[in-house]
């Protein structure tokens, strides 16, 4: 089973958590907020609810519980402490100084398999420690993840997200089934690496990721899913440069190029 793990969009480091968590609860916040005057909150007693503003925008969030365990059975990884595995994960709530001088977390891709690419910051975690050596050393950790959304580049509503789905009376926009593709239509694309080449022949450095690719070819990194699906790609977030994809024409969608 492939494990989630949390790509670092400056450097593209890649770091996966040990186990799978049992449970993802997502929440939506919307863009409300209640309507106020110079004088407080507005009301009337002909009102059967409060006014709001709509503000546009809003807050989505992911909570995750992640499990770490050094005695784990089966496990190839050996470590005395289990803060060693949860430190990285620490490290991306801690605040990074920026271009323009500020602190800001990092910004992170939360990556599961076909299902899961979220753009986002870590706001929030909360370690439980428990099992500890003589020496004080933690032999397990319960993790809980706060994971707030952050737009993608280039995005504009109203897409669906990697993780909704569109409205029913619409064709989804994230599935290649039903689109027809005459084979001459058939958009061919190599991802790129860093431009070496090794003694094989082979382009070397990190490939492109399947988002970037959608950005570039439809304007919409979010049909990412898309090229995954067209290509039958069982690890979208792991594509090595130099591999050819498959890639339906914008028109096929209804876009432009």
């Amino acid at each position: 089973m492939e494990r989630i793990a949390f790509l670092l969009e400056s450097s593209g480091e890649r770091l996966s958590a040990l186990l799978n968590p049992n449970t993802l609860v997502v929440r939506r916040r919307a863009g409300v907020r209640p309507r106020r005057a110079a004088g407080g909150q507005l009301a009337g007693a002909g009102l059967s609810d409060d006014p709001i503003l709509y503000t546009g925008g809003g807050q989505t969030e992911l909570e995750l519980d992640l499990l770490f365990d050094v005695a784990l059975s089966g496990s190839t990884t050996v470590v005395k402490d289990v803060r060693d595995l949860t430190l990285p994960l620490w490290n991306l709530s801690e605040n990074a100084v920026a271009e323009d001088g500020y602190g800001k977390p990092p910004l992170v891709r939360f990556l599961w398999g076909k299902a899961w690419n979220i753009r986002g910051v870590i706001a929030a975690l909360a370690e439980r420690l428990e099992e500890f050596s003589a020496e004080g050393a933690a032999q397990r950790s319960w993790m809980r993840m706060r994971l707030l959304r952050v737009n993608e580049p280039g995005w504009t509503p109203p897409v669906a997200r990697p993780f909704e789905l569109p409205p029913p009376s619409s064709p989804s926009p994230v599935s290649p089934e039903g689109i027809v593709v005459p084979p001459e239509s058939v958009l061919v694309y190599q991802t790129k690496g860093s431009g070496e080449m090794n003694a094989a022949g082979e382009t070397s450095g990190a490939g492109e990721r399947l988002d970037e690719i959608a950005a570039k070819t439809y304007g919409d990194p979010a049909l990412w899913r898309l090229v995954a699906s067209f290509n039958n790609l069982d690890d979208p977030s792991s594509v090595p440069p130099g591999t050819v994809l498959q890639l339906p024409p914008p028109s096929a969608l209804g876009r432009t190029a």
